[in-house]
């Protein structure tokens, strides 16, 4: 039977009462045990999509097991062929694994995304000499082209404010991080970026940021996401149990 791997902790792990994985119906949990560490598992649903419900249950049992002490995140959809080869990658990997246990223990991810904010327009538009330039070409000529060609100086205008808004935020943040991270591209975000932090640390990360956020809110709006598994500096490969 294959197995659907949710992160490798160390042993012996007690896994909460009533957690579900996932699957319909939700699929009941164990630890496989392999010298020091141990992988949480459950049986793999035939037909494994993407779904909210499930895409929450792997969270929420990562979650779970970081409430407990250090755990490495495997992402979603990560399936074993059966117990035998998640116990041989296990103790393959076990001082590997064991170095990145320790790496995040007592410490979780947070993450910030930046994007750009339309208020203070204005502003923007009487400190770029570009932007005037085009405004009065659009004035003069109104058209298709002359608009599109002001709407993307205006985007491009507003994009490098918020990146440079965010640059400094993150250089505020970094003193409260034991890593600091780029994330991958998303759509509509100028800036991606995740960092370890201290769980202690967690409730002056966001004081921060809501600081920064309330003096800089004409210029860059942040998203904070968090506490999170430790995705960005401690993931499993894809192939983790394979």
């Amino acid at each position: 039977m294959s197995i659907y791997v949710y992160g490798v902790t160390r042993a012996p792990v007690d896994l909460p009462a009533g957690l579900r994985g996932v699957g319909d119906p939700p699929s009941p949990l164990r630890a496989l045990a392999a010298g020091s560490l141990a992988a949480v598992v459950s049986a793999a649903p035939e037909r494994l999509r993407a779904r909210r419900r499930d895409l929450h249950a792997h969270q929420n049992v990562l979650l779970a097991l970081a409430e407990e002490g250090p755990v490495l995140p495997s992402r979603f959809g990560v399936v074993a062929a059966d117990a035998e080869s998640v116990d041989a990658r296990l103790r393959a990997e076990q001082d590997s694994y064991e170095a990145a246990l320790d790496r995040v223990a007592g410490r979780v991810e947070m993450n910030l995304k930046a994007l750009t904010v339309e208020s203070g327009l204005n502003d923007l538009l009487r400190q770029d000499p570009r932007l005037q330039r085009f405004r009065q070409e659009a004035r003069r000529q109104p058209g298709y082209e002359t608009s599109i060609r002001l709407g993307e100086a205006v985007m491009a205008g507003l994009t490098r404010r918020a990146r440079a808004a965010v640059d400094e935020g993150v250089t505020a943040l970094t003193p409260l991080a034991a890593e600091v991270q780029p994330g991958p591209e998303v759509e509509g975000c100028v800036r991606n970026t995740s960092f370890l932090v201290a769980a202690d640390q967690v409730p002056e990360f966001r004081r921060v940021v809501e600081e920064f956020a309330s003096r800089h809110s004409g210029e860059v709006e942040l998203r904070v996401t968090g506490p999170l598994p430790c995705y960005s500096f401690a993931a499993l490969p894809a192939a983790a149990g394979a």
